[in-house]
C-alpha cells in the first residue's frame, strides 16, 4: 500500500510538472507573439542608397530623427517621442544597424550609422532635423551632427553612451566583462529574458535597465506602467540581438569625438544614478559642445524616472532655439 502511495505521489508530481511546463510555454509563446506584432506597428523600410532602413513617423511639423537605445528599435524610440507630436513635431523614429528590420551591415560603426540616418532623410525627403539619441543611440547622433552638420538643426542626448577622459571620476562603477557576458546572454534569448521579467522583474529593472527598481516602486502609476512597458517591448530580443552585441562592443571601446565642431543647440541630460555611468560622461560632453545645455538629475536612473515630461519640455524648448539659430 505504501509503495502504491509512493508511486501515486510521484505521477501526481510529475503529472504537475507537465502542466507547468506546458503552460509555461503556452504563455512564452502567446506573450512572444504579442510582443513582434507590437514590434510590427508602424514598421516601414525604407530602400536608401545605404540599404534597406526601418522607420516609423508620426506627426507634422519639425523633423526630428528619434535613434534608439540599446534593447530598441522603431518602436522604443517612437514610444518615447510620440508626445512630441502635439508640439508640431513630425517624429521619425528608426531602426538603427541589427534592429528588428534593418540589417547589420560589414560596417556598423557609429560613424556608418550616422550616414546611414542621413541616407534615410534623404529618402524621406528631409533636408534638415533635430537628432536625439538615446543611450546607445548617442554615439551615432552624435556623428551625424559632426559629419553632416548642414543637415542637423539640433541635437539632444538623453543618458548618452559617450566617452570621457580617465582623468574625469567615474559617476558609477564601470560594467564588468563578466556582467556584460551574463547580460548577453540574458538578451540573447527570448525565453530566458522573458522568463527573467516574470520571475526577477526587480533584477532586470537594475542590471538590464540601469535603474534603481525601489525608485520604480516608489514612483506613480503612469511611471510604473511606462517602466514596464519598456522592459516587456525588449522582445523580441532575438531581432534586436545584432545591434545589442554592437552596443556592448561600442560601450567598451568608446573614444573622443570631433565635439567642438558641432554649433547647434544641443541639450545633454543624464542622472547621477543612472547604473551605466553616464552622468559623468555626459557632463564632460556637454563640456565640449559650445551651445550645450547640461541637464543632471540627482535621481531617476537610467530611464530617468520621475523626469520623462520634464526632458520633453526641455527638447520643445530646445527646438524653439533652434529656430531662433
Amino acid at each position: 500500500m505504501k509503495r502504491k502511495a509512493r508511486f501515486a505521489v510521484v505521477a501526481v508530481v510529475i503529472a504537475a510538472l507537465v502542466v507547468s511546463a506546458f503552460l509555461t510555454r503556452s504563455c512564452f509563446e502567446r506573450d512572444l507573439s504579442l510582443a513582434a506584432e507590437r514590434a510590427a506597428q508602424g514598421s516601414l523600410v525604407a530602400a536608401t542608397r545605404c540599404g534597406p532602413i526601418e522607420y516609423q513617423q508620426a506627426g507634422e511639423g519639425t523633423p526630428l530623427l528619434m535613434i534608439h537605445g540599446s534593447g530598441g528599435g522603431h518602436d522604443q524610440g517612437m514610444d518615447w517621442a510620440r508626445p512630441l507630436v502635439r508640439h508640431g513635431v513630425r517624429v521619425i523614429a528608426v531602426s538603427r544597424f541589427g534592429y528588428l528590420r534593418t540589417p547589420r551591415p560589414a560596417d556598423a560603426s557609429p560613424e556608418a550609422q550616422a550616414d546611414a540616418h542621413v541616407c534615410l532623410l534623404d529618402a524621406l525627403g528631409v533636408q534638415r532635423a533635430a537628432v536625439v539619441g538615446v543611450s546607445a543611440g548617442a554615439p551615432s547622433a552624435m556623428q551625424t551632427a559632426i559629419r553632416h552638420p548642414d543637415r542637423v538643426s539640433a541635437l539632444a542626448l538623453i543618458v548618452p553612451i559617450a566617452y570621457k577622459p580617465g582623468d574625469v571620476a567615474d559617476s558609477a562603477l564601470p560594467v564588468s566583462d563578466r556582467k556584460d557576458a551574463l547580460l548577453l546572454r540574458l538578451l540573447g534569448s527570448d525565453f530566458l529574458f522573458w522568463a527573467g521579467l516574470h520571475i526577477a522583474r526587480d533584477q532586470v529593472i537594475r542590471h538590464v535597465l540601469a535603474t534603481p527598481p525601489e525608485l520604480v516602486a516608489a514612483a506613480g502609476a503612469a511611471e510604473r506602467t511606462r517602466v514596464d512597458e519598456l522592459a516587456e517591448r525588449i522582445l523580441p530580443v532575438s531581432l534586436r540581438a545584432a545591434g545589442l552585441r554592437d552596443d556592448t562592443r561600442l560601450g567598451k571601446s568608446l573614444r573622443a569625438y570631433a565635439l567642438q565642431s558641432v554649433q547647434v543647440p544641443t541639450l545633454v541630460v543624464s542622472a547621477r544614478d543612472d547604473g551605466f555611468g553616464t552622468y559623468a560622461a555626459a557632463q564632460y560632453t556637454a563640456s565640449q559642445i559650445s551651445r550645450a545645455r547640461f541637464v543632471g538629475f540627482e535621481t531617476g536612473g537610467h530611464l530617468l524616472v520621475g523626469h520623462d515630461e520634464a526632458v520633453r519640455i526641455e527638447i520643445v524648448q530646445l527646438l524653439a532655439r533652434a529656430v531662433q539659430h
